[in-house]
Formats: structure tokens, C-alpha cells, sequence
């Protein structure tokens, strides 16, 4: 590659940048590769004497384990799965670099017993890796990431979705503008690979993610944007002045939940873990799941308390509720993914 009017340094620089970006591209292509149930030969990407290194390895074996026994829970096989990755920063300085990336992911299933139709959902997540050049190979030294998929293989909890056998349209109703809340979701879908690859956060909003998290922010965003939201009026507490910020109601997952339930915006359909979420009775054939809606709202809790909240964007080919989300980001993912048997889920209704 030749590397037009730059002094020798600054050529050696912006060369030794080009094999840094091949070399992450490689890697996370493996990756994926070894996600999907590939094996491969991922480990030359690291030094396993080093235990550091040796932990950033260990995170890919575990979240491979995970993800392959949550499928086994849900009757699943993993088909496929792709990566991108977007460099923000590259600094190297001697053998050493430090690089700053945002890692897309498309993960496809289908279910076992009927492998021809399938789904694809997308992850998106923020990595810092400090890479070191030995024997002339750029090797993960360390990194870190937030990532969806490290909760215990051991504790999935059991159940299956059954999909209603009719849902009705999606629609813009008098005062919940649903169909364009699950629109606006599946555009701001931050780095989660998506079908819309070119539109990150909304840069109207400030991101939170920097401050303990973005999840509700961008919740409140998708049901009281007026522009291309689902429209719901800012009232009371609930709040986003621009371009300062949003209010405790708007950005704080206990406090959103609260006002929702208790403005009449939402109503609550169940608390209950996912095993009994998707418990079918008389009552609900198709287990309370079943009461959901594109457009509505699904908080996680742990030890009682709002850890997350997320927003239901469609169903698969099986009924399994899809959600996005921020922090890390999701793309029509299972609602499930990543939580254990310990989390409850509230599932809220926006009235229309």
C-alpha cells in the first residue's frame, strides 16, 4: 500500500494502523465464526500464559458456551453469525497498541425442528483492547467490553414461547403512536446490527451510557419522541429538556417504571419470572406473554429492583417476544437473552 505525501514516520505509523485494523477484522471474524459452533484456531489470537490475555479468551469461550445452551433451552440451533467492527481509535507506541471499537454483531437461529425458517437478531457492543506485537503477530493482551451474553450456562430458566395463532396489524393509535415507536426503536438502535446500518443514538439526546446507563433513556425516547417517536406528551416528572438532559423520571429505570404505571400510560400486565411468563392456562393459552405488543415495554428486574428496560419490537416465527435496547445494544433480540432465573420480567401495556 503506498501511502502518499507523509514523512517515513508517519508512513510507518498510518501502515502499522492498516495491520492493526486487518488483524481486529481477522479476529472478530473468527470469533464469530467460533460463536456459530466453528472450531477454529481463535486461540492464536492470544497469549495464554499471560492471565490477562488468557481472561479475554476465556470471555469468548464462556459466551459461546452460554449462548449454545440457552439454544438447547429453547429448542434453537445457531445458524449463522456475522461481525463488523468500527474503529474509533488506534494509538500504537513501540510493539503496544491501544484501539477503541464498537463491535456489531448478527446472530441468525432457526428452531430445531424446523430449520428452514429463521431469525436473525443483532448485538452491539464497546470494546477497549490493548494489543501487543509478539513474533511479529498483533495478540489480544487485554480488553474489555460490556457483554450480553455472561450470565451462568446453569441457570437459564425453563420454558418455551407459544405464539398467539393471529396478532393484529401494527398500528399508530389516538394517543400511543405504536407503530412508529417500534420504528423509531429499530432506527436508534445504537451499534446493534440491524437493517439500517447508517443511524447510531439519536444526537438530539444525550447519551447516557457513560453514566450508568443509556436503557431508559432511550426507552423514553422511542414511546415521547414527538418527531418520530411514539408521541406520548412529556408531563409531570417525566421529562427531557434540551439539550441539558432528561429528568430522573426520563433517564432512571425505577422512577420511569413508576410513572408510567401510575400516569395511566401503561398498564401492568404481570410480574413474574419467564418460566411462568410463558406458562400456558386457561387464561392465557399462549401464556401472559401472549398479552404483548409490539411497542410495549419489558423491565428486568434483579434483587428487586429495575436493572433494564427494553422495548418489544416484533415476535419470531415461534411468538418469542423481540426486544431493543441500549446498553449494550440490542437489535430484535429475545427478550431472555442474557438474563438468568433469578431476573423477573414486569411487562407493561402502552395504551393506545
Amino acid at each position: 500500500m503506498t501511502v502518499p505525501h507523509l514523512r517515513p514516520a508517519e508512513a510507518s505509523s498510518t501502515t502499522s494502523q492498516l495491520e492493526i485494523s486487518q488483524n481486529l477484522e481477522s479476529l472478530f471474524a473468527q470469533r464469530s465464526k467460533y460463536l456459530a459452533g466453528q472450531n477454529n484456531n481463535m486461540d492464536r489470537y492470544y497469549d495464554i500464559q499471560s492471565p490477562l490475555s488468557r481472561h479475554a479468551y476465556t470471555m469468548e469461550v464462556n459466551r459461546k458456551t452460554y449462548l449454545h445452551a440457552w439454544t438447547q433451552h429453547r429448542n434453537m440451533k445457531i445458524t449463522d453469525c456475522q461481525s463488523k467492527i468500527h474503529i474509533s481509535k488506534i494509538r500504537v507506541r513501540d510493539n503496544t497498541a491501544t484501539v477503541s471499537l464498537g463491535h456489531s454483531q448478527q446472530i441468525t437461529y432457526a428452531y430445531k425442528d424446523q430449520l428452514s425458517s429463521t431469525h436473525s437478531f443483532g448485538l452491539g457492543t464497546w470494546h477497549a483492547v490493548t494489543l501487543k506485537k509478539i513474533n511479529d503477530q498483533w495478540i489480544v493482551w487485554k480488553e474489555w467490553y460490556l457483554d450480553p451474553l455472561e450470565e451462568n450456562p446453569r441457570l437459564i430458566a425453563a420454558g418455551m414461547p407459544s405464539s398467539p395463532p393471529h396478532r393484529p396489524a401494527l398500528k399508530d393509535g389516538k394517543n400511543y403512536k405504536r407503530k412508529q415507536a417500534v420504528a423509531y426503536a429499530n432506527k436508534y438502535a445504537g451499534i446493534a446490527w440491524r437493517t439500517n446500518d447508517k443511524v447510531k443514538y439519536n444526537s438530539k439526546y444525550k447519551n447516557y451510557n457513560n453514566l450508568g446507563g443509556d436503557c431508559t433513556n432511550f426507552a423514553s425516547q422511542a414511546l415521547g419522541d414527538q418527531t418520530e417517536g411514539g408521541g406520548l406528551p412529556m408531563m409531570g416528572a417525566w421529562r427531557y429538556h434540551f439539550p441539558k438532559g432528561g429528568t430522573k423520571t426520563w433517564v432512571q429505570t425505577d422512577a420511569f417504571k413508576d410513572f408510567i404505571l401510575y400516569s395511566g400510560y401503561g398498564k401492568k400486565i404481570a410480574t413474574e419470572s419467564f418460566s411462568k411468563l410463558v406458562e400456558k392456562t386457561e387464561a392465557h393459552p399462549y401464556g401472559l406473554i401472549g398479552e404483548l405488543a409490539a411497542g410495549d415495554l419489558i423491565a428486568h428486574v434483579m434483587n428487586h429492583d429495575v436493572d433494564h428496560f427494553s422495548i418489544v419490537t416484533g415476535f419470531d416465527q415461534r411468538g418469542y417476544p423481540l426486544v431493543n435496547s441500549h446498553t449494550a445494544d440490542r437489535f430484535q433480540a429475545p427478550f431472555d437473552l442474557g438474563w438468568d432465573n433469578k431476573t423477573t420480567y414486569i411487562l407493561i401495556h402502552i395504551r393506545d
